[in-house]
């Protein structure tokens, strides 16, 4: 009788699914939004969940894409999401509206935005001032391919106004709104970017997913997605923030060993966006600048609030406290479980 019972008894442990056995796991349930999944600027949480890392840790996660990073924001500051896999650069806008929001796990250390022209449309470009009058698209307006626009823009002595900025997306509308001739320039990332290159329809003008030129464009170094949340949600749900933390580092350090091969496994059929060789050659061009160990550098507040205050007078003006925007505690010690 007490076998039978203790064979019940290992037999109904075995069904539970594994969230429910985690440890002090306080939301084992939860949200991450995301704009442009499919984007290499996003790859760690993809290999995260496509490799069962956030199951590995006890979470049960149901991630939601979004046209943009500004729109995955809002979709945590309406209440559907959770967390955000969003650009950092937002934590410190949204403490200066007085919405503290926290970063707590790095997966890019540098933005991997690429600026362009497109030679139809703008065939005698010659520098940014060309820019001047002209349709530029981003992933969705005020995310952070908007941002790098406004700044490397601000570099030449134009102002936003001095644009018109378009939302075409992450994907296909993307590389359709150039080839079609419906926006004069770019600002977009990979895989979008090299599809774009190869055929003839982008010229580069700037390139952040090379680590020396994003450090050269923004003076310092300059972190990019990352998984962040309201403070509140932070300091209630610690050891879930851990969890996620420690499957997004799990992810990076697979990622660092990864080969174009590896990732085309392991990602969707839909990212590749019909091309496995251009996916390819994007993944060689993005991986320098995607994060090793989750772990934010040390001056990357501070680069990122200059470039927003380059753009905006009253974040300039604003005395905020950049070391509440991050914390690297919990990628400290997820480093530590993942060597």
């Amino acid at each position: 009788m007490q076998r039978r019972h203790l064979i019940a008894g290992s037999l109904a442990v075995a069904a539970l699914p594994a969230f429910t056995l985690a440890q002090g796991i306080e939301k084992p349930k939860l949200t991450i939004a995301v704009g442009g999944k499919n984007l290499f600027y996003y790859l760690p949480l993809t290999i995260a969940e496509q490799l069962g890392y956030f199951k590995d840790e006890g979470l049960d996660v149901s991630i939601v894409d979004f046209a943009g990073g500004s729109r995955a924001l809002q979709a945590v500051v309406g209440g559907s999401a959770d967390v955000v896999s969003g650009a950092f650069e937002h934590t410190i806008n949204m403490q200066f509206k007085g919405q503290p929001m926290r970063a707590f796990v790095l997966q890019g250390a540098a933005p991997q935005i690429v600026l362009g022209i497109n030679p139809k449309t703008m065939p005698n470009f010659k520098g940014i001032a060309d820019l001047k009058g002209k349709k530029i698209g981003v992933t969705a307006p005020g995310s952070s391919t908007n941002v790098m626009v406004n700044f490397v823009l601000a570099k030449a002595g134009l102002k936003p106004s001095d644009v018109s900025i378009v939302g075409v997306g992450a994907s296909n509308g993307a590389v359709a709104a150039m080839r079609s001739g419906q926006i004069d320039a770019i600002s977009n990332l990979d895989p979008v970017i090299t599809l774009l290159s190869r055929s003839g329809d982008l010229k580069v003008v700037t390139d952040t997913r090379k680590m020396a030129e994003a450090e050269q464009v923004f003076g310092g170094p300059m972190p990019a997605a990352c998984l962040y949340a309201p403070q509140g949600f932070v300091d209630k749900n610690p050891n879930t923030a851990q969890a996620l933390a420690n499957a997004i580092v799990r992810a990076n350090k697979w990622i660092q060993q990864a080969g174009g091969g590896d990732v085309i496994k392991v990602v969707p059929e839909s990212y590749l966006m019909g091309d496995r060789a251009v996916y390819i050659d994007g993944f060689l061009a993005a991986k320098q600048a995607l994060s090793p160990d989750g772990m934010f550098p040390a001056r990357g507040a501070q680069t990122a609030f200059r470039a927003l205050a380059s753009v905006d007078e009253k974040i300039a003006a604003a005395k905020l406290d950049l070391n509440a925007v991050y914390t690297n505690d919990f990628a400290r010690k997820a480093n530590a479980k993942y060597k």
